[in-house]
């Protein structure tokens, strides 16, 4: 959504069917780009680039915290690969993982640095993204009170603590999604992300082309 806002032409592909999915979308593997990327490179005169989000729970806290990272598949290294590769003759790429994930030199995007929020819960939710372009983040992260936590059951509340934990409204008003189902939200990030990173990678393109 956030690349669409930005002015592009989105195309999604995944291996998993994606019934959430709001623009044109093809079930593929990644690794075969040979069934899905000739059709697409062949809407001449349009400006191409590619974003690849890889699996994130080999890197993820709580897979880590659990010491269950051979349980998760590892993309990131063949994906930069491939996409490097395709570098080389000139294709612009973005790669967005959470932080720890090996990505080069990549920018931290941050709730915070878009106001996102909902009542006093703000969204932090931290990722990386690497890119054969220059591009820098809006400026430092801003954390101020509660963070905004989207995982695991929203709701509830500790009688202890005398605090109520964030619903699922909140979720969808502070990642700016409301048209995912919970577990979806769980596993996105926010369009104000892939936007910022889309206006940039459209002004490169426009110098470029």
């Amino acid at each position: 959504m956030g690349y669409h806002r930005a002015g592009f032409d989105v195309v999604g592909v995944d291996i998993n069917p994606q019934p959430d999915y709001p623009f044109e979308f093809i079930q593929a593997d990644w690794a075969e780009p040979l069934s899905y990327l000739p059709g697409l490179w062949e809407r001449e005169g349009v400006p191409f680039a590619i974003h690849a989000s890889p699996p994130c729970q080999a890197y993820s806290t709580m897979t880590k915290k659990w010491g269950r990272e051979a349980s998760h598949p590892d993309l990131v290294g063949p994906v930069q690969m491939a996409l490097r590769e395709l570098a080389e003759e000139g294709m612009p790429y973005v790669i967005e993982n959470v932080p720890g994930a090996p990505l080069a030199d990549p920018i931290t995007l941050c709730g915070s640095m878009f106001s996102l929020e909902s009542g006093d819960f703000q969204l932090r939710r931290h990722r990386n993204f690497e890119s054969n372009l220059l591009i820098f983040p809006p400026g430092p992260c801003a954390h101020r009170g509660r963070a905004l936590g989207v995982y695991g059951n929203p709701g509830g509340s500790s009688k202890r603590d005398g605090i109520k934990f964030a619903q699922i409204a909140d979720w969808r008003i502070g990642m700016g999604i409301d048209w995912m189902s919970q577990k979806a939200l769980a596993e996105s990030i926010p369009p104000a992300y892939t936007e910022y990173i889309g206006r940039r990678v459209l002004s490169a393109l426009s110098v470029s082309v």
